[in-house]
């Protein structure tokens, strides 16, 4: 490390949070995960290849080596299963959705999910996140008025509309749309899915309880999204629906078995849809507007690509392939901030990992928060650094240890979808506003339902001429 590295972090580093001091039993590590996961583990994490833990319930094994992460990831998702724990504290809202489920159901609902998603689908539905930016813009006028903002109920805001009108062909304004994203707010709140049961695979005899509030906020969310499935039904039934999200999955069979999903399985896939795709989206995008601001030769260099490429407002899809250093920064951002960052798996059978044994049922976690800053594998890893996708040591890293979206079987779907909406919104913002730090404001990431700040996100905005 060089003197230049050392004294960066007074100046330049992005926050993040300390790690545990120390080693602790069993149960402080519960009090201090159930308070944040990402400050309840210790620093070494962020340079070993692997780390065992050991309870009287449970073996947990967390991968950094690139070629374990990729035989976890990578490999057969019969090996590597989802968690059951997971699978427990996410039933209220998500039943039985794509993001939950393993074996043969989860394969027919990939092979009917996947084709939604698609090079050309994209190329379609981009005039309605291209929308979506226009009414988030106007709306960001209205706070331009030289006091400080949280920007985090912004990029919330429009990653929802995104959602709906991609989805539905509806705006956010929409009655059932405005409801649900309501719903999902206090939903989030009440049970973020970063909990100790969805993390942790206590015993299975250990209930998996609910609070009231978990329940019936799920309940009113799925009510809701039912109400969506159903009219959309009734449109495909009559010929008058819309080319959109929905339609496509709801039309869309199973090659295998020429099955489609009915309106109960339409909930659960878009319930996974609304949570997971606008809760991420928005997260990425609250912390690339802050590192922008927090480093404003970076907003520079974005504003100028975005004016020169955004041109006379016509939403052209070519413009996507132009926006490079959007796309660096919106990468760097969730490299830094991965949105979800923990993915938890389990052991289908014995193995081994790098020489120890790992019996059926232990718990497999690959931490994309400790990969992304691994001190092994990024130069300068806790710096912000969109350049970095230019060096060796960048390329290599985006190959072997960088995640957001996971990667093999179980991919995100809709990646390529977040890939194009995070740099379209952010050079869309870029282009009209300048976003400036507000003293004494610095956010601290903690891991609830996503990679979120401790208060949010507080920056002031001046219109661009």
């Amino acid at each position: 490390m060089t003197d230049e590295t050392a004294n960066a972090p007074e100046m330049t580093l992005p926050p993040k949070p300390p790690a545990r001091q120390g080693k602790v039993s069993l149960w402080q590590y519960l009090k201090l995960f159930q308070r944040d996961i990402l400050s309840a583990q210790p620093a070494h994490l962020y340079r070993a290849w692997m780390a065992e833990m050991r309870t009287p319930f449970f073996r947990s094994f967390l991968c950094n080596e690139p070629d374990l992460v990729h035989r976890v990831l990578r490999g057969s998702a019969h090996d590597f299963p989802k968690s059951e724990r997971i699978r427990m504290g996410l039933k209220p809202l998500l039943r039985d959705s794509v993001f939950i489920t393993n074996g043969a159901m989860w394969e027919h609902q990939r092979r009917i999910i996947d084709p939604a998603f698609e090079g050309g689908r994209l190329r379609e539905v981009f005039p309605a996140m291209w929308h979506s930016g226009v009414a988030a813009v106007e709306r960001l006028r209205g706070l331009t008025d030289g006091a400080p903002h949280d920007i985090e109920a912004e990029t919330s805001h429009v990653a929802m509309d995104v959602i709906f009108r991609t989805m539905f062909s509806m705006p956010i304004e929409h009655e059932i749309a405005q409801a649900a994203f309501e719903g999902f707010r206090a939903h989030q709140a009440a049970h973020p899915v970063a909990n100790l049961a969805a993390i942790l695979p206590f015993p299975k005899w250990f209930p998996s309880v609910h609070s009231k509030k978990t329940v019936e906020t799920a309940k009113a969310i799925r009510a809701l999204i039912g109400q969506l499935a159903e009219m959309r039904a009734v449109e495909i039934a009559a010929g008058t629906a819309p080319d959109d999200l929905a339609t496509k999955i709801m039309t869309t069979p199973d090659p295998q078995t020429g099955k489609v999903f009915d309106t109960g399985e339409m909930v659960d896939q878009v319930a996974i849809f609304f949570l997971a795709g606008h809760e991420t989206s928005a997260a990425a995008l609250a912390w690339s507007l802050y590192l922008l601001a927090t480093h404003p030769e970076w907003q520079e260099k974005l504003a100028a690509e975005a004016t020169e490429v955004l041109g006379d407002d016509t939403p052209y899809f070519s413009i996507l392939s132009k926006l490079k250093l959007s796309r660096a920064v919106f990468r760097e951002a969730m490299r830094l901030y991965p949105p979800v960052p923990m993915f938890v798996r389990e052991a289908a059978c014995p193995m081994h990992f790098r020489g120890r044994k790992v019996k059926k049922g232990a718990q497999i976690i690959v931490s994309p928060w400790h990969l992304h800053r691994h001190e092994r594998i990024w130069d300068n890893p806790d710096a912000f650094d969109p350049g970095r996708w230019e060096t060796e040591n960048g390329k290599t890293g985006l190959r072997d240890a960088y995640v957001p979206f996971s990667e093999g079987p179980r991919v995100c779907p809709g990646a390529a979808f977040a890939m194009a909406e995070g740099p379209l919104l952010l050079s869309m913002f870029l282009r009209a506003f300048r976003f400036e730090p507000v003293a004494g404001e610095v956010p601290m990431p903690v891991a609830h339902l996503t990679v979120r700040s401790d208060h949010g996100i507080k920056l002031k905005l001046t219109p661009r001429a």
